[in-house]
């Protein structure tokens, strides 16, 4: 463990892997468990407490778990009761309430705020500026695009409390609302500034407030290969992916176990 002596504390209930990192005016509180070769920069809170630490005298922090090879960049609040996969990737002033559980390789922007409860998949990506309300269910390799708001009480104030559901691969453009209770298929493709307040199905090009689906994103033509179809978009962006110099099909397959000739 390597860190600066300017003002750190770390509880002798946490747990801290090898070859990790931790910047000055940091506190990591107790139950947290911190993977190998981690990197926390300046002025994080690690595991903060729940409410019922300022009521409960018997309190208990839940632990917090943080996978290996993850970057946490400055002023970040990470609650108890979390659990992320490695390469966790966070911006600066990130803020992610309790018991949020992510997969591998989920990387969060600056100034994104998660309200707890919330579950992520696998290669998820939230850009600056996202809010995800309680109660949310992203799948994998959904990509989250700025200013994005999920909310989930229907007929506020009252207490309802479910997020919007989404479907792998599904991308949401920017200033985007999605609704309660929404649920969005697999493969989709919001458009910038859409109010989604019904369900929709896979592989459809949903955009305007209130959002209706235009077309299937098949139709859509990519604009980087001419008389090339964009979607589904895993066909041709591989940047940071598992696929990354394989291609999709192929990675596709080999996870299902299928050979393909050379």
């Amino acid at each position: 463990m390597k860190f600066n002596q300017k003002n750190v504390f770390i509880s002798p209930k946490a747990t801290i892997g090898k070859n990790v990192r931790i910047g000055d005016n940091t506190v990591i509180y107790d139950n947290v468990e911190i993977g190998d070769n981690t990197t926390i920069c300046n002025d994080c809170v690690i595991g903060e407490p729940l409410n019922t630490y300022y009521t409960d005298e018997n309190y208990e922090n839940p632990t917090l778990k943080i996978g290996e090879n993850s970057l946490i960049r400055s002023h970040c609040i990470l609650y108890a009761g979390s659990s992320f996969g490695k390469n966790l990737s966070c911006g600066h002033r990130v803020t992610i309430r309790e018991f949020v559980t992510t997969g591998e390789h989920f990387s969060i922007g600056t100034l994104c705020d998660i309200q707890g409860y919330v579950t992520f998949g696998e290669y998820c990506r939230l850009h600056s500026n996202v809010h995800i309300g309680q109660q949310s269910t992203i799948g994998n390799f959904v990509f989250i695009y700025p200013y994005v708001v999920f909310t989930n009480d229907p007929h506020p104030p009252s207490s309802i409390c479910k997020g919007p559901t989404i479907g792998d691969y599904t991308q949401i453009a920017v200033h985007s609302v999605i609704l309660p209770m929404v649920e969005v298929g697999k493969n989709c493709l919001i458009g910038a500034n859409a109010t989604v307040n019904k369900n929709f199905a896979d592989d459809l090009v949903i955009v305007g407030s209130p959002a209706k689906a235009i077309c299937a994103v098949s139709e859509i033509k990519s604009k980087e290969k001419e008389g090339v179809m964009h979607y589904p978009w895993m066909y041709n962006f591989e940047r940071g992916m598992p696929w990354e110099g394989i291609g999709y099909l192929e990675w596709k397959n080999k996870n299902l176990g299928i050979t393909t000739n050379s």
